[in-house]
């Protein structure tokens, strides 16, 4: 009963102001190991505006990935507070969290994550196959994100007939396929040589520009230097956080 109470409480809290995408507040992550406690995240608290392009690093061990995961909606806090676009996700269910997953968060990978057996158009569509959008709608909707970043001409093509630099298009394309409240994108240059990184980078830049709210995480400098403020974590609190403007 006090648990539900708390929970109760803490669906209660106020919400923050508009303007405010992300705000996490005082957010712990404790793996338990048995005999052993991991403490992945101490207390860890930040805010992300509207709009923002924001970078996350930290050394391997930090809990940039702890982070990335909980931002993302694939893991909830042990305490601690997330509100992503005005709702406490922090105290969502699993099937609540998956709804979020969908509707809120365009996710960028490192390694593409694309079906390799299906085509980039059917690749895109993917997430409005998952929250029941017609298939007319899906398809305009799908290829009008692939023209976006570029490939309106390859979305017949299987992963295997595209370079990697086209794959994370493809991947980027999927990400905003839904109109996200954020775009998370997790090392995305980290399977392509500086060139194409630098193009992909490039794309990243044009789509906050337009206006999307950007959550980079990388250990790359040259590419955190593509944002307007890195957030840097050190063993899971925030070590230092700098405007790049």
């Amino acid at each position: 009963m006090e648990s539900q109470t708390v929970a109760s409480q803490l669906r209660e809290s106020p919400a923050p102001p508009d303007n405010i995408i992300i705000l996490a507040q005082d957010l712990w992550k404790i793996y338990d190991m048995g005999a052993i406690k991991v403490d992945a995240l101490c207390g860890l608290s930040f805010s992300i505006r509207r709009g923002e392009y924001v970078a996350i690093m930290g050394p391997s061990g930090s809990g940039k990935s702890t982070l990335m995961n909980l931002i993302g909606c694939l893991d909830t806090p042990t305490h601690g507070e997330y509100w992503l676009n005005g709702r406490l996700v922090s105290q969502l269910t699993d099937d609540e969290l998956a709804y979020i997953r969908n509707k809120e968060i365009g996710f960028v990978f490192q390694t593409f994550n694309l079906l390799p057996r299906a085509t980039a158009l059917h690749n895109v569509e993917l997430p409005l196959i998952y929250n029941g959008t017609p298939p007319a709608e899906r398809l305009a909707r799908a290829e009008e994100a692939l023209r976006m970043v570029d490939l309106g001409d390859r979305i017949h093509h299987k992963p295997n007939e595209l370079s990697g630099g086209q794959r994370q298009r493809v991947a980027i394309a999927r990400a905003l396929v839904n109109h996200p409240s954020i775009i998370l994108a997790d090392e995305p240059t980290g399977n392509l040589d500086s060139t194409t990184g630098e193009e992909i980078m490039a794309l990243f830049d044009s789509l906050h520009q337009s206006g999307n709210t950007i959550v980079l995480v990388t250990h790359e400098h040259d590419i955190a230097a593509h944002a307007h403020r890195v957030i840097h974590i050190r063993d899971g609190r925030v070590d230092r956080d700098e405007p790049l403007e």
